[in-house]
């Protein structure tokens, strides 16, 4: 089989230091990002049955897809397309009235791209690949010299500047986000297997058998979901792909399958461009199930989360409403408003309750004796008197009865709400029988 080393774009100069603020301002110039936000986001039960997973609310005050698009604007990139499909309604309400603040006049964009069935009348988008192929005449008309294609359902802080400069510095045709997971969990990845140089030789999505890395037999190395290629290399991919009877339209089952061992592609290691984690390893979650997406929030209420939020060089940026601050009321012995070791969002009123280890959207009201912990409560959630929350999610504008207990009878609560394997206990507006009015 013969390798093909063409690249798309001239070898760049050795002289080039990737790191040089400069020499990644004039690529990031040039790149176009394409985000895929169009997720079902099945495991997330009945939070995803009025909502995309991108825009699922998260740490108090953001949705999912905020992440993603403070990565591209704070690395430079300001150039941006969303494909959206599933119920994309919120979200996209969320992007017209948060998102609006780059200027066109300077070509800078994020730009809707829901499914409108452009190649043919009775296709939507078949997969990955396919979102970005049915918009390649949008992308055709800024020239970018890159594309950067990236999940927007994952939380973590990432520089795509560093990698785009890693990608010109190899002469790659592409290159592919990566960070090494335990051999167990690597079922639900894209895995790779890299040389020396970190070319990539080998990849498989989501086998049954991980391949190991070589010098972590319990690891292995999986993709991120976020992929830089030149930019005509790209569309001459996606065309030979189009034409493939059987493709399933998909990047890790059909395109990088394939180019793999055609073709120039690289890992970069997430280490070499995070931003803002305090722990020994790079901060990424995927918070795709109920019990991942309680445990990433509950990260959040420690002393010292492992994403720092407060970052003032690397802010995440989201559609805030104009809301008064948080409120705690009353004083007395056994009527005190008070929240320990939370998180507390504008709007909400803490009236003689407790609050403890949770994480309360805006707009909460938590009543008076209310006891409230270890828990998430998305905005306009109204806690009666005397309730207790335990180990809970409760969706939005869902309004908990007075008196009523979650989290302390596993038995009482399957019965009438969503119950993870874990115990965490999921509950919406829905079970409450408050209906889609209550939204």
């Amino acid at each position: 089989m013969t390798i093909n080393t063409r690249s798309s774009h001239p070898q760049t100069p050795a002289a080039h230091d990737p790191h040089d603020p400069r020499f990644i301002s004039q690529l990031t110039r040039h790149t176009f990002a394409i985000i895929l936000a169009g997720g079902r986001g099945t495991r997330l039960k009945q939070l995803t049955d009025f909502r995309s997973k991108p825009a699922v609310p998260f740490a108090g005050k953001f949705r999912i897809i905020d992440f993603t698009l403070s990565n591209c604007v704070n690395s430079g990139i300001r150039k941006i397309g969303v494909a959206t499909q599933y119920k994309a309604h919120s979200l996209i309400r969320h992007i017209q009235r948060g998102w609006s603040f780059l200027d066109g006049r300077f070509d800078e964009f994020i730009q809707l791209l829901p499914a409108q069935q452009q190649i043919d009348e009775i296709q939507w988008y078949q997969g990955t690949a396919d979102a970005v192929f049915q918009n390649q005449h949008f992308l055709r008309r800024y020239k970018p010299e890159h594309i950067l294609i990236v999940a927007g359902d994952h939380i973590y802080k990432m520089d795509y500047g560093r990698m785009l400069a890693s990608h010109v510095q190899k002469n790659a045709d592409m290159t592919v986000a990566c960070i090494d997971v335990p051999l167990a969990e690597a079922r639900e990845f894209g895995v790779m297997g890299v040389d020396d140089d970190d070319r990539v030789v080998t990849f498989v999505e989501k086998p049954d058998n991980p391949p190991p890395m070589p010098d972590q037999p319990d690891r292995a190395l999986a993709s991120m979901g976020v992929y830089i290629f030149n930019a005509d290399f790209l569309f001459e991919q996606l065309e030979r792909d189009a034409a493939t009877a059987g493709s399933s339209r998909d990047f890790g089952k059909d395109i990088i399958p394939h180019i793999v061992p055609r073709h120039r592609v690289y890992a970069h290691r997430f280490a070499d461009s995070c931003v803002g984690s305090s722990g020994q390893n790079p901060y990424w979650r995927d918070v795709g199930t109920i019990d991942a997406y309680w445990e990433a929030n509950m990260e959040m209420t420690k002393v010292t989360p492992e994403l720092n939020l407060y970052d003032r060089e690397w802010p995440i940026w989201t559609n805030q409403e104009q809301l008064p601050p948080a409120k705690f009321v009353f004083d007395d012995d056994d009527r005190r408003g008070q929240a320990i070791d939370s998180l507390v969002s504008g709007g909400c009123i803490i009236s003689g309750a407790e609050v403890r280890r949770s994480l309360l959207f805006s707009k909460v009201y938590v009543h008076s004796g209310a006891s409230v912990r270890d828990s998430v409560l998305l905005p306009g959630v109204d806690v009666g008197n005397n309730a207790v929350l335990r180990r809970c999610v409760i969706d939005k504008s869902a309004r908990i009865p007075a008196g009523m207990q979650i989290g302390v009878d596993a038995e009482e609560d399957r019965r009438r709400f969503h119950v993870t394997a874990k115990g965490i206990v999921l509950v919406t507006p829905e079970m409450l029988g408050q209906g889609a009015a209550a939204r």
